[in-house]
């Protein structure tokens, strides 16, 4: 996914609508995420419709006021409007979380193209490695809601378990709803957690006193609780 977007310019949708334009900033908003690309058009009445049920589905997933970790998710909105003003205004319906591409930026029409879009509302939902997951996921939002976005999640790391390397596990915790459900079914190494136990049994330089006190003695003794 962050390939789509090398040397693209993302803008947040938000007052002063700040520049995603360094390859690190790419990186870290999309990297190990699920990308809908939403593209519709304000002049469009079921683009108008429809904008609200999207607003609160990322909402709902994204916002934690809603869900104690925010889902990997990003939306971002690509323009098929007429202007500019178009553009603005059908901004204001969309959350301050997703991104969207300048009015002059031409890859809106590429990627229009590239994934063939025929008809406005349509929300492609990509996984990480860019492959499509669904080519219009506007019918699953509008009929399922939330919901349908633990699908997603399952079926993105399903078919695509590779799409992290061991040093991104060790660097970065996964934030989602489903991750202990995601550790236990595909038995994903957490690298992390078992830094923290070896921390907390007074291996990494710290850890609780008497833990550490319990293992000098076990080691003084040469056998430990079989517990």
């Amino acid at each position: 996914m962050v390939d789509l977007f090398v040397d693209r310019v993302l803008l947040k949708n938000n007052k002063d609508q700040d520049e995603l334009d360094t390859e690190r900033e790419i990186v870290m908003r999309l990297q190990n995420r699920i990308l809908m690309l939403f593209f519709a058009s304000a002049e469009s009445e079921t683009c108008q419709q429809f904008a609200p049920r999207l607003h609160d589905f990322f909402k709902q997933l994204t916002d934690e006021f809603y869900v104690e970790r925010s889902s990997q998710l990003v939306l971002l909105y690509i323009s098929l409007d007429q202007s500019e003003d178009q553009l603005e205004t059908f901004l204001k319906e969309l959350p301050k979380k997703s991104l969207f591409l300048a009015y002059e930026d031409p890859y809106r029409r590429q990627l229009e193209t590239m994934f063939n879009v025929q008809e406005v509302p349509t929300v492609v939902v990509l996984r990480p490695d860019c492959s499509v997951l669904i080519s219009n996921a506007v019918e699953e939002i509008t009929h399922l809601g939330p919901g349908c976005y633990q699908n997603w999640h399952e079926a993105a790391e399903l078919i695509d378990r590779n799409f992290l390397t061991k040093e991104d596990f060790e660097d970065k915790s996964m934030r989602s709803f489903s991750d202990p459900i995601r550790r236990l079914k595909y038995k994903v190494d957490d690298e992390k957690k078992k830094k923290k136990k070896k921390k907390n049994r007074g291996w990494g330089g710290g850890g609780d006193e008497k833990e550490q006190v319990e293992a000098g003695a076990q080691n003084e003794d040469g056998v430990g609780s079989p517990w």
